[in-house]
């Protein structure tokens, strides 16, 4: 085994289980990144007894993207893994077109990944995409920084799911070696080198840096923090304040599964804006300067309340808790939800449901908690009010509402969302096995709702 494929297995094995029915996915664009990866991948999961699942999205805005899809697939599967090609059917020209192919590669990449069972999904992110996004970032660029072991960025198709990157420390030619030596093949892609797009800047920026002697990407690995692809210790030496207090007390999780999330006074701007993204069930974090007075409003012990990112603050005391904001229903109203029997469905970006029951729509429970029976009310009751009016009920095709933890198996999503999220800061979730695993909270106590009538 030669020094690459050591070091790629070595991260895989420090990720991912050896067993298991479910797959490992991997995205593959057939590029030289994705190909050099697939075949590394490949390698570890015949040794390893794992399913790979390569998963190629066609963004349909080149004229040989179909001709790129055949060549992943053949490629895929002559390395032994399942393939599924998935089509980017909104394509379009104009601005902001690299963003929004990339958030709909995520989606696509997402949806196709959770449909297999897999809870892992492996992208061919190199040091030198590193070295680009500093780049980009210098420039003003608002790109997130790419780390080895995150949470899917979108929404809610992500849902449980994590991204790896186990060749994010190695160069982007020394994979392209390894294809060389193994006598395989990759496609280059003209965008990457398209002047109009700050990727293709970067990258000839950088090439002519390089030419000067500069090594830009070992400069940008130097600036990534927390280190590249370290090892939960490593991972742990640079802690972020915990965005919850510990459990037990006033602030437990108790109430997580009506979507309420403790907050501690003194979180890093970016585990405030994690559990309000969280609470509040949208995709889009909060920054500047309306993030950071709500930071400093918070340590600084004051009571208040506040609504930022579509989620509520309340902090009175130590105890400060974070929900969704109902009055953002009437600047951005929820869509009631029609559910299918047995199909899981999210709503408001914050609970997931599925019931065996036909005919029935999710709402929330605005305007309807005097049409709900006495024992759905003292349910609520543990809430505080603006919980309880962001809550979802069942509305049938009689019109009859309920709670929708009455009628329907209801899993409250922001807590596993928040653990996904802080993951890459703690190293609490260090592997897949933790991804399955049922978290304290994303359902209520069992004797809290029955299936009984009221």
């Amino acid at each position: 085994m030669d020094d690459l494929t050591s070091r790629v297995f070595t991260r895989l094995d420090a990720r991912l289980n050896y067993t298991g029915p479910e797959p490992v996915a991997l995205a593959l664009s057939g590029g030289g990144d994705s190909m050099g990866l697939l075949d590394l991948a490949a390698a570890w999961a015949k040794a390893r007894g794992r399913r790979l699942l390569a998963l190629t999205v066609d963004h349909n805005l080149n004229p040989d993207s179909a001709a790129w899809t055949r060549f992943a697939a053949e490629a895929a599967r002559a390395a032994g893994a399942d393939w599924r090609g998935l089509l980017w059917t909104q394509a379009r020209g104009g601005p902001g077109v690299p963003a929004r192919a990339r958030a709909a590669r995520h989606a696509l990449l997402a949806e196709a990944a959770r449909d297999a069972g897999a809870r892992v999904i492996l992208t061919g992110h190199t040091a030198d995409d590193v070295a680009e996004g500093e780049w980009m970032r210098a420039g003003g660029a608002t790109l997130g920084r790419l780390r080895d072991w995150s949470a899917s960025p979108v929404w809610p198709q992500g849902r449980g799911l994590m991204l790896l990157r186990p060749v994010l420390e190695e160069r982007r030619e020394t994979l392209r070696d390894h294809l060389r030596t193994r006598g395989l093949s990759w496609l280059e892609d003209p965008a990457n080198g398209d002047l109009r797009y700050g990727r293709g800047r970067a990258r000839s920026a950088l090439a002519k840096a390089a030419g000067g002697g500069v090594d830009a990407v070992a400069s940008a690995q130097a600036r990534a923090a927390p280190p590249l692809g370290a090892p939960p210790q490593a991972l742990r030496a640079h802690p972020h304040p915990r965005p919850f207090p510990p459990r037990g007390g006033r602030g437990s999780f108790d109430l997580s599964w009506a979507g309420v999330l403790p907050l501690s006074r003194d979180p890093s701007a970016s585990a405030l804006a994690a559990v309000l993204l969280c609470a509040g069930g949208g995709a889009t974090p909060p920054r500047g300067e309306r993030l950071a007075a709500l930071q400093a409003r918070l340590a600084g012990g004051e009571d208040f309340t506040a609504v930022l990112c579509g989620a509520r603050i309340e902090a009175s005391g130590a105890l400060v808790r974070a929900m969704r904001e109902p009055g953002e229903w009437r600047r951005r109203p929820v869509a009631p939800l029609d559910l299918t029997p047995g199909v899981a469905a999210v709503w408001d970006g914050r609970f997931e449901i599925v019931t065996d029951r036909p005919g029935l729509r999710v709402e929330a429970a605005a305007g309807r908690l005097t049409q709900l029976s006495g024992r759905d009310r003292a349910a609520l009751c543990a809430l505080p009010p603006a919980a309880r009016a962001a809550a979802p009920v069942l509305i049938d095709s009689n019109g009859r509402a309920r709670l929708a933890w009455r009628a329907a198996d209801v899993r409250a999503l922001g807590l596993r969302r928040l653990a996904l999220a802080s993951a890459v800061f703690t190293g609490e979730t260090t592997q897949e096995d933790g991804l399955f695993q049922t978290l304290h909270g994303e359902t209520p106590p069992s004797d809290l709702f029955s299936d009984e009538d009221c």
